[in-house]
């Protein structure tokens, strides 16, 4: 750092910044009623279901299809 260059003063924030979810969960709260935002959560949840459902389907395919190859070699 040369003489010229300023140093940089680190500033303490006196609160802890949200986080990016924290805050839409704040603005979703202002928006939408009690009953829509039950909805949304719901929906979220069954999308995250379905995903790990799918997730347990492709792993159970590639079991089936390694105990497959394996049965197929041995006859």
């Amino acid at each position: 750092m040369t003489a010229a260059t300023p140093k940089r003063a680190s500033v303490a924030l006196p609160y802890a910044l949200p986080s990016v979810a924290g805050a839409l969960r704040a603005v979703e709260s202002l928006l939408l009623s009690g009953g829509q935002r039950t909805a949304r959560r719901n929906a979220w949840t069954a999308v995250l279901e379905d995903r790990r459902r799918a997730k347990d389907r492709v792993e159970t395919e590639h079991v089936l299809e390694a105990v497959s190859d394996a049965t197929s070699h041995a006859t």
